[in-house]
């Protein structure tokens, strides 16, 4: 196994450890451990996401198991915190929060799918990473806000509870968004894909001998 799929492994390895760590099982709880660890646990599991495409494509290492291993372990790591989080901290994450980014994400696996099998690709788009990178702040500053209402460091104060419920919301904005101009752009390739079809078709037919 090379570097990149062995860093994306290890993202799939820490899913497992972010659960335990905003579990009730967790040993230290109560003093703001628990939640530090979690955000760092995140944060780390999130650089690895652009990290192992990085050195694949600069040390010429993609493969297959590295396309099928990679958004796999992106979509169960954002889906696992956010469902942990539906009951770590209830009153940031709500339920039709998680349902709304995590069918997204189904969507889009099935719009690339659809795309894939008519042979073209959907390009991630601006949007797409924009939604990325607002899921890392929403659920970082969620699971802070589970043991902080704010930081104040001397004039200066922090609004961790308002920057979680305001992140999570604007997540919910750009993942509507996103999906939304995901659909718009397939389906305009597979409209333009079915009429290079018919046009070919047409074509062959009139090139084709008549039969007396």
């Amino acid at each position: 196994m090379n570097l990149p799929n062995s860093i994306t492994m290890s993202r799939i390895v820490m899913i497992p450890l972010l659960l335990w760590i905003l579990s009730t099982h967790f040993p230290w709880q109560g003093h703001g451990e628990q939640e530090i660890l979690a955000s760092v646990l995140f944060v780390l599991a999130s650089i690895t996401d652009g990290l192992d495409g990085y050195l694949a494509r600069k040390r010429s290492q993609i493969t297959t198991m590295g396309m099928l291993l990679d958004p796999i372990a992106d979509k169960i790591m954002v889906a696992a915190a956010l469902i942990a989080l539906v009951a770590y901290n209830p009153q940031v994450v709500k339920v039709w929060i998680v349902v709304v980014i995590i069918g997204r994400e189904f969507l889009i696996s099935g719009l690339r799918s659809i795309a894939s099998s008519e042979g073209f690709t959907i390009q991630a788009s601006d949007l797409g990473k924009l939604k990325t990178v607002t899921q890392i702040v929403a659920v970082v500053a969620a699971i802070l806000a589970h043991h902080w209402d704010k930081w104040q460091f001397g004039v200066l104060v922090i609004p961790v509870n308002w920057i979680a419920v305001a992140a999570i919301y604007f997540t919910v904005l750009v993942s509507v968004i996103s999906a939304i101009d995901y659909f718009v752009g397939f389906w305009e390739q597979i409209d333009h894909a079915s009429k290079d079809r018919r046009k070919a078709f047409v074509l062959g037919r009139r090139k084709s001998p008549s039969i007396s």
